[in-house]
């Protein structure tokens, strides 16, 4: 028998590293009934359900769907009908590459109340682990967020646009056409720019490999680095190294002071 009041909540799980959710986050995926959860999701996270709580995993990866965005959408009109409260659980921000309109819209033309929780997303959170500001006064003054690939798998034409830009570049989604990407950024003459790949960031798996715009592609591969990854490209790259020497410097200062301390 349907329930009376179906709902969908689209939830950000953040980038990776389970603490990094929202309060708010962690309230609603603990009042669901049901919980559809994507690759992308710490798995952690799942401890924050109710008991009793339906939880399945719907995610997609290069090459390998557990369902279909059709079958997503349906799964989400048949749970919230039957169950009530349908939390749909995203990497990142439900708003950045994450399908949540189509979802939104399935919800919708089955009268179903739906909410957006945001999340932080991979696009900044993982550079900014690795002391990689995607702005800097006097380097870069804006950036640019694009997928790789467009649904019909081809480049993006907005990679093209950006690489015309001064602005720092990242791009999501896109190992599998990095060659071809950086073939972009060298037409537009920038060959030496720097380009840093973040693979699984905010998480223990993390590695990343650094180096430009003509050498990247190589590097990577000599590296086996995969998806999931973000690919930053710009002068703000070349802050890794300065900005992670000073948080060393920092931290052995510290220390320093904490154990003169102790002695006194």
């Amino acid at each position: 028998m349907p329930v009376s009041n179906p709902f969908l909540s689209l939830v950000g799980a953040g980038p990776g590293d389970p603490e990094m959710i929202t309060l708010k986050a962690v309230n609603t995926i603990h009042r669901a009934d049901v919980i559809l959860y994507d690759a992308l999701v710490n798995e952690s996270l799942l401890g924050h359900a109710r008991p009793g709580a339906i939880i399945r995993f719907v995610g997609k990866r290069y090459g390998c769907h557990a369902l279909s965005q059709q079958e997503i959408n349906h799964l989400i009109v048949e749970m919230a009908m039957a169950h009530g409260h349908v939390v749909r659980l995203k990497g990142g921000d439900p708003f950045v590459f994450g399908r949540a309109v189509e979802e939104i819209t399935a919800a919708r033309d089955h009268g179903i109340g739906v909410e957006v929780i945001p999340g932080i997303s991979s696009a900044i959170a993982v550079p900014a682990s690795q002391f990689i500001p995607l702005t800097c006064r006097g380097m870069s003054e804006s950036f640019w967020v694009t997928t790789g690939t467009t649904r019909s798998g081809d480049i993006s034409d907005d990679i093209a646009l950006a690489a015309r830009s001064t602005a720092t570049v990242v791009i999501l989604m896109a190992m599998s056409k990095l060659p071809e990407i950086m073939e972009l950024f060298a037409a537009h003459g920038k060959q030496n720019t720097p380009v840093a790949i973040i693979q699984d960031g905010t998480t223990a798996q993390q590695k990343m490999v650094i180096g430009t715009v003509a050498d990247i592609a190589w590097r990577a591969t000599a590296e086996g680095m995969s998806n999931p990854a973000i690919i930053v490209v710009g002068e703000v790259v070349n802050l890794h190294a300065l900005l992670t020497a000073t948080a060393v410097q920092q931290l052995n200062n510290r220390l320093v002071h904490e154990e003169r301390q102790t002695r006194l």
